[in-house]
């Protein structure tokens, strides 16, 4: 993680469960502290109880659309001990034509994909900034990138955090705060279980792959832990596929 002996504390969006829970282990096994915030305080529990033994885990229950929860939640973390790394991580899908699509269901991907990643930035980039400089990463997608029938919401948040990346990463870098994102493709999650449960769509997306195979939450996280570590120090502004090589070729049919 960093390249001195600070000490390192990880604050965690969605990290009950899936690649937010994967990227907290990985930071406990380098002895940071990790917070973990998310929607759902028995899963959050959960999750805290499983991490324990590996080091020191705290949670805080809210929702990252809600610009209070997200400040109060970072907040609360840096009061523990400053926070030198921000995960957004948490996510939601929907699936519907554009011409079908609800307008609640739209507001809801956006709020919670982009204007929650805005959220995390804004209050955990401030918090790093004021401990001397650290690292932010958001988790974006395959679908920022490449065209998914049916998930138009998602792409289009999706190619947002990319974006917003780049700017806060130009603006907070004389601030000595790194800021990049992951570009998971198809990664077995409770979020993609639908896809994967279709053999047409898994079959269409594994054709799409160079790599043919479902990833792991642990691929993400290991990428995730290298932005954010002392290996990435001169890396900013990064959007990095993390897809079996999908994004070389097409989106999948969802319609298959």
């Amino acid at each position: 993680m960093a390249p001195d002996s600070t000490p390192q504390h990880a604050f965690i969006t969605g990290g009950g469960s899936g690649i937010g829970l994967a990227c907290a282990t990985r930071f406990l096994e380098d002895g940071a502290r990790v917070t973990i915030m998310g929607r759902n305080h028995d899963k959050l529990i959960a999750a805290q109880q499983s991490l324990s033994s590996l080091g020191e885990v705290d949670v805080v229950a809210g929702d990252v659309a809600n610009e209070d929860d997200v400040r109060s939640a970072v907040e609360t973390a840096h009061a523990h001990l400053p926070l030198t790394i921000a995960i957004a991580n948490a996510g939601v899908g929907t699936a519907a034509p554009v011409t079908a699509m609800d307008q609640r269901a739209w507001n809801e991907v956006l709020e919670v994909n982009l204007t929650g990643t805005f959220h995390t930035f804004k209050h955990a980039g401030l918090a790093i900034s004021a401990a001397g400089g650290g690292a932010m990463c958001a988790v974006s997608s395959i679908a920022g990138i490449r065209s998914h029938r049916l998930m138009s919401a998602y792409c289009s948040s999706k190619a947002g955090i990319d974006m917003l990346v780049q700017v806060t990463a130009d603006e907070m870098g004389a601030r000595n705060v790194r800021v990049n994102s992951v570009r998971p493709g198809l990664v077995e999650t409770e979020i993609s279980a639908q896809l994967r449960n279709s053999d047409a769509i898994l079959g269409d997306y594994l054709d799409c792959m160079p790599i043919q195979r479902v990833g792991t939450v642990e691929d993400v996280a290991g990428a995730i832990h290298f932005l954010c570590g002392p290996e990435a120090t001169w890396i900013t502004g990064v959007n990095l596929s993390v897809d079996g090589g999908h994004h070389l070729r097409r989106g999948p049919n969802l319609q298959a």
